[in-house]
């Protein structure tokens, strides 16, 4: 079996040989269907990678309490269902109060819009400023390159430090120097650099690397506006016991904000991966119109091998009457010319996979995704085009088998 298998394949590339533009240009048909499929594909399992890493840098156990509940619609923009801002009071309040073997950090944004200064170098204004307390950096999965991270003291006093990003040492420290206990300007302030962060790099054209990390304290003295809310960040030191901390956390907060039983709550407790899996739900739809837009142009490709694969059958018909005097079956004539068309899907197939993965990776790389080779979708666009030879060389295959020996002879 597995010689006649090899001696059907070698007669079948000696035949793509001998019309070789007419099967360039079908291999090229077919290679465009899988190119888009696999091309597509790659960018959208290369960006659900990347999501994925960079929430589970966060921690897998981590959630936060805050005033929306956030909601994504494909190409309509966040839609976001506020509360009632969480006041300062309320989240120190919920931090004393919360009694769980778990890691409680407060968070407020300053800024998304600072300009930092260093001597006579200054960066663009769209560094972020944000206002946390000692626990921040574990319950964000964040980690110190160099230095420290801050004391209780300085976040009691609202002390004038700060724990920058590393773009921020790239920017403003040309010279290489040395960032820590130097002092830079954010806004009209001086703040002198404790810590820096680890690089997190970019994703979805987003930079957590461009951030400047303050005392609380010190946000709520510089930086304070009306209605300003803060976001409760919650890891439990034990994985397992992430259900239990987010019952009893809701539970604490409910106390803090006065709802009575049969209340609903007026806050949202939201889980560090849910925004992950919002996204992954609707770019499943993305992944669905690419999948039909592959099949489609195979579809057209398999019409037009099928086509091919006839006149193939039309010109060949006295090299068939040979075969066929010579001793070949109509079941080897069959299996002959079915080879041939799966040959071609296959080539076509490879040549499409080989310009699919670059093209989907290079558009990933320019929305901050991550490099990778969707190894099942190669296998299943193989699989895919397997079928698609068998499925247009089937009829051909068996028109070629019956030929009639003695008319094919006489066939000018």
């Amino acid at each position: 079996m597995k010689t006649f298998v090899v001696e059907n394949i070698k007669v079948s590339l000696t035949s793509i040989k001998s019309h070789l533009l007419r099967t360039i240009l079908t291999i090229l048909i077919i290679s465009f269907g899988i190119m888009a499929l696999v091309g597509i594909i790659t960018a959208i399992e290369s960006l659900k990678y990347s999501i994925s890493s960079n929430f589970s840098r966060m921690g897998a156990n981590t959630f936060t309490i805050r005033n929306r509940e956030m909601k994504i619609h494909m190409g309509g923009g966040g839609n976001d269902k506020r509360f009632e801002s969480i006041t300062y009071q309320e989240a120190i309040k919920f931090k004393q109060l919360f009694d769980f073997p778990a890691y409680t950090s407060l968070l407020t944004f300053a800024t998304n819009t600072a300009t930092v200064k260093f001597g006579t170098e200054k960066t663009n204004p769209n560094i972020a400023v944000r206002g946390t307390d000692e626990n921040y950096l574990i319950t964000s999965g964040n980690d110190l390159s160099k230095g420290r991270n801050f004391t209780l003291q300085e976040i009691y006093s609202g002390a004038n430090v700060v724990i920058i990003g590393p773009e921020l040492v790239t920017t403003l420290f040309k010279k290489k120097e040395d960032p820590l206990e130097h002092s830079i300007s954010i806004g009209p302030g001086k703040y002198k650099i404790i810590g820096v962060l680890e690089s997190k790099g970019t994703s979805m054209g987003f930079s957590g690397d461009k951030t400047c990390i303050v005392p609380i304290t010190n946000v709520r003295q510089y930086f304070s506006r009306p209605n300003a809310s803060y976001t409760i960040s919650v890891m439990p030191q034990n994985q397992e016991m992430l259900e239990a901390a987010i019952d009893e956390a809701t539970g604490t907060f409910r106390i803090v904000r006065g709802l009575k039983a049969g209340m609903d709550n007026n806050f949202e407790v939201a889980k560090s991966d849910n925004l992950a899996q919002m996204m992954f739900e609707n770019i499943r739809y993305v992944t669905l119109a690419a999948t039909i837009i592959g099949f489609i142009t195979l579809l057209g490709a398999a019409i037009g091998l099928m086509n091919i694969m006839l006149v193939s059958v039309t010109e060949r018909t006295r090299e068939i009457g040979i075969r066929k005097a010579m001793g070949a079956t109509s079941n080897t004539i069959k299996n002959q010319f079915l080879i041939e068309a799966i040959v071609i899907c296959v080539l076509g197939g490879i040549v499409g996979i080989l310009i699919g993965i670059p093209i989907g990776n290079i558009i990933s790389f320019f929305v901050g995704g991550a490099f990778i080779i969707p190894w099942g979708w190669i296998i299943g666009g193989l699989i895919l085009c397997i079928i698609v030879g068998i499925v247009s060389g089937i009829y051909p295959a068996s028109k070629a088998a019956r030929v009639d020996p003695i008319e094919s002879l006489r066939y000018e």
